[in-house]
């Protein structure tokens, strides 16, 4: 890359911030909800879930006002759906409520935006049918269940391997030694990717949705977009070598798909992206979150402890609890109405999962675990209607997998201190978390 180019980034970075960026530097120190007037709220803030403060956000907006309205310069209208049913409404429509804008708070439509950040080819999780229908079907078989059948053996060997080398009376982080290393390894196996650069995936995976800060997962938008850029020619160095000898992995799905065939690796980059994070942030951090929530409650994890035919319904119960995702975006396509407020076109909506699955009309006490909870399954964290995670079972699978074989040898983990937590609101994650494990 050029001095010249690299400069112009530079210039561009400095002038230019991501929605989500600017209202996390603007929103550092944001007082408790009930302290701020209704109008003020504003759940878009990283800082209230790296303080794990998020929770009383929105439990005023679901009581007081659960479509809310915010407007900040560079993206413009947007609202808050905080209410199970609104979000579900919004989800299965398709028509009034547009993918093909992105899946997180962007710049406003139709505005002058920097290439910098321009969106390229987008993933198919930011399209509309048909196209979006048409690209999914391409690596649908990997996560199909025929797939899943010959894959539970591998996951089972890879998960006793690392908890057998757990160290005891030590100390370790369980998001780097476990949660990372296990979805790395699985999604190494289904991209084909080579098993010694495994880690890449997984910075990857964290720079895509990563807000630039000082000391942060990246420091500024040029690191980011250069990182970025090894990405693409890692991958095209692979689409090229699948072209010519394909398998049954992600990528060669993507290669000879109809259609997806035509495409050059940088063109897709965003589907590689999707994949790459779908199958890593959401099962890592409910993997870490897990182990955090069935600490924070001990009754629960007596329970498990006392009968390991609960770890099925476990899995769904703390996937609701954890909500790996926050929210999903939609854009208004249409002048419209969803709790008797008016939608004009263009404004976008921000799903709120992580307020669905707390909410009181649909989970009792869902603030709390509960394992035996009878309607667990029901929870939003795959999203809901054509855009409903594809990878979920396999999600699932990894999570009861190594909820089987962790029952098997220890009596307890038990975390030592409270975690660090991802700078992100729409990642909602663990970056570490201290644990002592003790066997039986």
């Amino acid at each position: 890359m050029s001095e010249t180019a690299t400069g112009q980034s530079r210039s561009v970075s400095a002038e230019y911030r991501t929605p989500e960026q600017e209202q996390a530097e603007s929103g550092r120190d944001v007082l408790p909800a009930h302290e701020l007037a209704l109008e003020d709220i504003n759940p878009l803030n990283a800082n209230l879930f790296r303080e794990n403060r998020w929770q009383g956000y929105f439990e005023r907006l679901r009581k007081e006002d659960p479509v809310h309205f915010n407007e900040i310069e560079s993206a413009g209208r947007y609202w808050s759906v905080t209410k199970y049913d609104d979000i579900k409404a919004v989800s299965s429509d398709w028509e009034s409520f547009s993918s093909a804008h992105g899946i997180t708070l962007g710049f406003r439509v139709g505005a002058e935006v920097p290439t910098f950040f321009r969106q390229g080819n987008p993933p198919f999780i930011s399209q509309d049918p048909p196209r979006q229908t048409e690209q999914r079907k391409t690596v649908q078989p990997a996560v199909a269940p025929r797939n899943l059948v010959k894959l539970e053996p591998l996951i089972r060997e890879r998960t006793c391997r690392v908890l057998d080398s757990l160290p005891e009376g030590e100390v370790f982080d369980w998001v780097d030694t476990v949660s990372i290393e296990l979805t790395t390894a699985m999604l190494a196996t289904l991209f084909d990717f080579p098993f010694e650069d495994r880690r890449k995936l997984t910075r990857w995976s964290d720079i895509v949705f990563a807000i630039p800060q000082p000391g942060g997962v990246v420091e500024s938008q040029t690191q980011k977009r250069d990182e970025m850029m090894e990405c693409v020619d890692y991958f095209s160095r692979l689409w090229s070598e699948r072209r010519e000898n394909p398998g049954d992995d992600l990528v060669s799905m993507l290669v000879h798909g109809e259609a997806t065939r035509h495409m050059a690796a940088a063109e897709h980059l965003g589907n590689l992206l999707l994949l790459i994070v779908g199958g890593n942030d959401t099962t890592r951090n409910t993997m870490s979150g897990s182990v955090y929530a069935l600490n924070q409650y001990p009754e629960q994890y007596d329970k498990l402890m006392a009968d390991a035919g609960l770890v099925r319904k476990l899995v769904p119960e703390v996937i609701r609890w954890q909500t790996p995702l926050s929210y999903m975006r939609r854009t208004a396509t249409r002048d419209c109405e969803l709790g008797g407020k008016p939608i004009r076109k263009h404004d976008q909506l921000l799903m709120w999962y992580v307020s669905g699955n707390r909410d009181e009309a649909i989970f009792e006490n869902a603030d709390a675990l509960d394992i035996e909870r009878s309607n667990a399954v029901r929870h939003l964290s795959f999203g809901y209607g054509i855009h409903f995670c594809m990878g979920s079972r396999l999600a699932e699978m990894q999570l009861r997998v190594l909820w089987e074989e962790i029952l098997q040898r220890f009596e307890r983990i038990e975390v030592q201190e409270e975690p660090s937590r991802t700078f992100s609101s729409f990642v909602k994650g663990y970056t570490h978390l201290p644990v002592l494990v003790t066997r039986k």
